[in-house]
């Protein structure tokens, strides 16, 4: 681990390229870039205590943007991927932090994507071209929103790493056990606490219970869910439902976080892993379907 100094307009890391490092910015800021298709869009912007470049690291996969440098001496802690249970073992609420980063960015894309999917299904229950001022004004900030990077494979170090797994090892006893059709969360509740599965089978609901009801995913064991919100309680984006008899799960506390690290280093990483896949596949998904409004909009 080492602090390097960049300038303004410096590139400090490049899409496309592969990713051995994660950094954290000390002080200063940049900007994400992505480049699709011969044009570059900006995705954001970064500022001191943020991090860049961890879904590359978490997934061994290429960065899916270039991050430069807006001020004169911007400041970066650049962490290799090698290093990171060291860096954790450190600095322990450092994990905390990495969590919340990666729960933001999926909860703010996850809005993104609602809307997006909003007004896919205003456009297609249309027959003609819209001409609603608020529709068309929609489109266009939805369109200015949408990122410009894809990327849908886990890749095949992580899909190893899953499957020898032991995810029975290092987590508290706090298990609970479900019937079919029991909500283990609602949507709209605070978030004080994310899980594991250990046995049967839990859906994610959008609007559960009610007439615009939506399945949006089914988890099987080995996989976590609940963990956007879980750092500021910030409300569920979704409603979790047993599916199964004797559905078994593992609630870990953002506390019990650091306790799981001490005790399974590699069980964090995985919880860490599949943050950032879910956000990278949530990133392609809401990409392909902005590319579809564009399409119909024109047409």
């Amino acid at each position: 681990m080492q602090e390097k100094l960049f300038n303004k307009g410096e590139t400090i890391i490049r899409q496309g390229e592969l990713g051995e490092c994660f950094y954290q910015i000390l002080e200063g800021a940049v900007e994400v870039i992505a480049a699709e298709d011969q044009a570059e869009k900006k995705l954001t912007d970064l500022k001191a205590g943020d991090y860049f470049g961890e879904m590359a690291v978490l997934e061994a996969y290429p960065r899916s943007a270039t991050v430069i440098a807006l001020e004169d001496g911007t400041r970066v802690m650049e962490i290799p991927g090698k290093e990171i249970d060291v860096y954790f073992r450190k600095q322990p609420a450092k994990i905390l932090e990495l969590f919340g980063h990666l729960s933001d960015r999926l909860r703010s894309l996850t809005a993104d994507y609602k809307e997006a999917s909003d007004v896919y299904e205003a456009l297609s229950s249309r027959d003609a071209k819209p001409q609603g001022e608020g529709l068309m004004s929609r489109i266009g900030k939805l369109l200015g929103k949408c990122f410009g990077h894809r990327g849908d494979r886990i890749s095949a170090e992580t899909m190893r790493t899953l499957k020898e797994a032991d995810f029975t090892k290092g987590y508290s006893r706090d298990t609970v056990k479900y019937n079919p059709g029991t909500v283990v969360f609602r949507e709209g509740e605070p978030a004080r606490c994310l899980y594991a599965i250990h046995w049967g089978k839990i859906g994610i609901y959008a609007d559960y219970g009610t007439p615009n009801e939506k399945l949006l995913t089914t988890l099987m064991p080995g996989k976590f869910f609940g963990e956007m919100g879980v750092i500021d309680n910030a409300p569920r984006s979704a409603t979790a439902v047993a599916l199964e008899e004797d559905t078994t799960l593992e609630i870990i506390s953002p506390d019990g976080l650091i306790k799981l690290f001490e005790m399974n280093p590699p069980k964090v990483d995985m919880i860490l892993q599949n943050l950032s896949y879910r956000l990278r596949k949530l990133t392609q998904e809401y990409t392909e379907l902005c590319g579809k409004i564009s399409e119909m909009q024109k047409a």
